[in-house]
């Protein structure tokens, strides 16, 4: 059930910003930060923009929260991803002390659980599968039509 605080609700909202990254001709993945029901930041993909290999919507996701927060951990929030975190971003919501990591789909190439799950910190509760086949169908469609 769809309601205003539910995962399903947050990740629609990262999905928003994957599409802002699409037209933007970035890497369509989106994220938002939400605490205490209340999103706190929002990001997308913007390395070609930035001309920053970094710029990951999760690393910026997580210093707009950061930023809005006036804290560095963020203990008591969750970060709504459409596409599993790299191994970069898994490492920055280790340091984040995130209370959630809720990503849509997996990703069997670059995606942090290729290489362990030691790689979130142990007291992050995750979260997969929200929004999997819209999510995955963007990255395909964004990645097939690149190719032509």
């Amino acid at each position: 059930m769809l309601t205003i605080f539910s995962d399903e609700h947050y990740m629609k909202e990262a999905y928003k910003q994957a599409l802002y990254a699409k037209e933007e001709g970035e890497i369509p993945i989106g994220a938002v930060v939400v605490c205490n029901n209340k999103i706190v930041a929002k990001a997308y993909n913007q390395t070609e923009k930035l001309n920053d290999v970094t710029a990951h919507a999760e690393i910026l996701a997580i210093t707009a929260a950061s930023n809005n927060l006036g804290n560095k951990y963020l203990k008591e929030c969750t970060l709504y991803v459409t596409v599993e975190p790299c191994v970069m971003c898994a490492g920055a919501t280790y340091w984040a002390q995130l209370k959630r990591l809720v990503f849509a789909t997996t990703d069997p190439k670059r995606g942090y659980r290729r290489f362990g799950n030691g790689l979130i910190h142990p007291k992050t509760e995750l979260a997969t599968g929200i929004l999997a086949q819209e999510c995955a169908n963007l990255m395909t469609d964004f990645f097939l039509n690149k190719r032509i």
